[in-house]
């Protein structure tokens, strides 16, 4: 079944909702410990993150107003602010990512039918409708909930945003052959296949290694 704005936006909330959670009461040793991210901390992660909501938040912005708002100034800008809050302390963290969640949840909240249907760029230079911004919100926290490392699995998502991710990750890898029987996809439970898409730890046997999505 595909995705429709209305499931991106209950997941978008859902996934924010879900990252707060595993996000909260973090002690400064367990921001420092590493997420399922090779060479990042749970801090970098975080300030993804947060970065990610401020980032989304332009686009917001740009289809409310007219006014042009690119994610990111530019790719070394994105690296230079996961670093800064890399540095940050675990209550700056919290905030941060508090706030910024709370203030694109208001802005999609606050968009019109037709700014909605606005067209945007995003950071991978993909001119879309403003409508694909709470699709792009719920991959990023669903997902990195887990990256989190703090007990949400795969198999803790909704089945209806993981069928949307299996659909959206295996056409982004060219693997959305016509039928489902023709994909080169390996058998197995939903949570597993979709873990497995994004380049996360799973349970597929005979599965060939694919790198990190997202």
């Amino acid at each position: 079944m595909a995705r429709t704005f209305a499931d991106a936006v209950r997941w978008a909330r859902e996934g924010t909702d879900l990252f707060l959670d595993a996000a909260g009461g973090l002690t400064e040793a367990e921001y420092d410990a590493p997420c399922l991210l090779p060479g990042w901390s749970r801090r970098h992660l975080v300030a993804h993150v947060a970065a990610n909501a401020d980032a989304l938040g332009n686009l917001v912005h740009w289809a409310a107003t007219g006014e042009e708002t690119p994610m990111y100034a530019s790719p070394e800008e994105r690296a230079a602010g996961i670093e800064r809050g890399a540095r940050m302390t675990g209550p700056e963290l919290a905030g941060w990512l508090a706030r910024s969640s709370a203030e694109l949840r208001t802005a999609m909240d606050a968009l019109t039918e037709r700014q909605w249907r606005a067209e945007v760029v995003t950071a991978q230079g993909r001119t879309v409708p403003a409508t694909e911004v709470p699709w792009m919100r719920s991959r990023e926290t669903f997902v990195h909930a887990v990256d989190l490392d703090r007990g949400a699995s795969f198999a803790d998502l909704p089945g209806d945003f993981l069928d949307a991710l299996v659909t959206d990750i295996a056409a982004k890898r060219g693997l959305d052959a016509a039928s489902p029987a023709e994909r080169a996809l390996p058998d197995g439970p939903l949570p597993e296949v979709a873990a497995w898409l994004a380049g996360r730890p799973h349970a597929l046997a005979d599965a060939p290694p694919l790198g990190p999505w997202l």
